[in-house]
């Protein structure tokens, strides 16, 4: 468990702007602050994705103002669980940290249809981290 002993979760994907993004909003949100939520991205876009902004807002989650940040070891360090999103051979390893891989679209570039069905795998994946995380 991290320091505070929440037991902490960073999500990973090339330019944090979509799914990692969503994914931390649902667990923030679905968390009620029982879980650290960190998001960060291997090469960072230079703002969130306004489709993936869209889509979350109709599930009543805001990340409009969330901020793509690169990914550094220390995050990955700091976290009990990282879930990689496409990231590839760009996401640092850890003896002893747990890894997830979750294979899901790339809402860059897509329509809202399509990230909309992005957002509910990412929803159920991220209820079932959730149910193991706290039991």
């Amino acid at each position: 468990m991290s320091r505070n002993d929440k037991p902490s979760v960073l999500f990973v994907c090339v330019h944090n702007a979509g799914r990692s993004q969503m994914a931390a909003g649902f667990l923030t949100t679905l968390g009620g602050g029982a879980v650290e939520v960190r998001s960060a991205g291997s090469m960072p876009a230079e703002r969130i994705n306004p489709v993936a902004v869209q889509a979350m807002a109709e599930v009543g989650i805001d990340i409009a103002r969330e901020q793509p940040r690169v990914l550094t070891a220390e995050a990955v360090q700091a976290s009990d669980v990282v879930v990689t999103m496409g990231c590839g051979d760009a996401c640092p390893f850890f003896p002893g940290t747990r890894y997830e891989d979750w294979e899901l679209t790339d809402p860059a570039g897509q329509g809202l249809e399509t990230v909309r069905e992005v957002r509910d795998e990412i929803r159920r994946r991220v209820e079932a981290l959730l149910a193991g995380l706290l039991g």
